[in-house]
């Protein structure tokens, strides 16, 4: 088989490989780009696939909506209510502190996907050098050269083919939609309890159907599973409480492992790793797709300088220091997003008098200093630049 000569070789097609493969296109139509995606070409096969829902920032949504890529099902978050279950503390963030339309939106898992593709071949058509293989990556990369390798295979915790730096936090997220009795519009509630936060946040299918998130111990986490939805309910109402009114109906109850997994190094020679392939984190604060998507723009923005260039210019010295350039600008939003999400993680499940009456007292004084809690709201939506 001839061997194939690209600029720019992105290996894999989930959300945060599209994107990047969309926003290269849209910047530098006429570059030579191969994207490598596992996923069928059909889209009729991933309609039933994950539908799990994503918390992304209004900053994502912007990003997104440069590419006409934003889902038209999702649901809007204007107001966050965090606190501990059974412990003093409470913090409350509203779209109208920031100024925002939304301080961020809940959309499934494969509608994004979905979406992204769509998106992706509206831009293909303008694209003549642009090669979308749907293929096993593992089968095809050796008739493949490129000037520069973008890795966004993604996955998640402990289905990663690479271990480097983290830390597992011995916990299971269990996930659902639950029915609630005169739910309030737009509301998302993070409840911080002894094994692990517990949010339920908006879906698009109605004010009174929730995304459920449960975070607790393996053991924990696996009984709840197995227990009847009429047990299921109890033990929610118990452990979150009365705040948000009657849980009635819980459906489509699933586990996840978490734990966070990154990468020290994200570029090395002509390779650069994105998204979850770089950095996979615990939910707690919904950042994992947000900094994901923040990689993949601004690399795309790096490459398009580059690649704009006259053929000469695309040296593997110039890519090299390119691409370390890009890593630059990636480290404080990197280590900001990794630092706050882990904090949060291990913090907020200690059992000790002292941090728990510190947790208190930071959650009241985000309450009552208004500059401070917008600087993290304003950094969990757009990111550290």
């Amino acid at each position: 088989m001839p061997v194939k000569n690209f600029d720019i070789l992105i290996q894999g097609g989930g959300p945060v490989g599209l994107a990047c493969a969309a926003w290269c296109l849209q910047k530098s139509p006429e570059a030579k780009i191969a994207l490598l995606d596992r996923n069928p070409i059909n889209d009729a096969d991933l309609a039933s696939a994950d539908s799990r829902g994503i918390a992304l920032s209004h900053g994502s949504k912007l990003l997104l909506d440069t590419i006409d890529a934003w889902p038209t099902e999702c649901a809007d978050i204007h107001r966050v209510h965090v606190s501990q279950a059974g412990r003093f503390g409470r913090a409350l963030m509203t779209r109208e502190e920031l100024g925002e339309d939304a301080l961020g939106h809940i959309i499934r898992y494969r509608d994004i996907h979905l979406t992204l593709r769509q998106a992706l071949r509206m831009i293909q058509a303008k694209s003549p050098n642009f090669v979308w293989q749907h293929i096993n990556t593992d089968t095809i990369t050796s008739n493949i050269q490129a000037k520069c390798v973008v890795h966004a295979e993604g996955g998640l915790f402990k289905t990663q083919d690479w271990v480097e730096s983290g830390r597992d936090y011995e916990q299971s997220a269990l996930v659902g939609l639950v029915e609630v009795e005169n739910a309030a519009p737009y509301q998302a509630w993070e409840r911080f309890t002894s094994e692990g936060p517990l949010a339920v946040l908006p879906s698009h299918y109605g004010p009174n159907i929730l995304n459920l998130v449960w975070c607790g111990t393996p053991s924990s986490s696996q009984a709840r599973l197995s227990l009847s939805d009429a047990e299921f309910l109890k033990s929610l109402q118990a452990e979150f409480g009365s705040r948000i009114g009657q849980f009635i109906k819980i459906q489509d109850r699933r586990l996840y492992e978490l734990g966070l997994n990154y990468r020290k190094e994200i570029t090395q020679g002509n390779e650069v790793w994105i998204g979850n392939a770089a950095q996979t984190l615990h939910p707690v604060a919904g950042q994992g797709l947000n900094l994901g998507l923040r990689d993949a723009y601004l690399l795309a923005e790096k490459l398009s300088i580059l690649f704009s260039k006259s053929e000469d210019q695309k040296t593997a010295t110039a890519i090299e220091v390119m691409l370390n350039d890009y890593a630059q600008s990636r480290k404080a939003d990197r280590s900001a997003t990794i630092g706050l999400t882990d904090f949060m993680a291990r913090i907020f499940t200690s059992n000790l008098f002292p941090i728990v009456i510190g947790r208190g007292l930071a959650l009241s004084a985000l309450q009552w200093l208004p500059p401070v809690k917008t600087a993290l709201a304003r950094q969990m939506m757009f990111g550290r630049r």
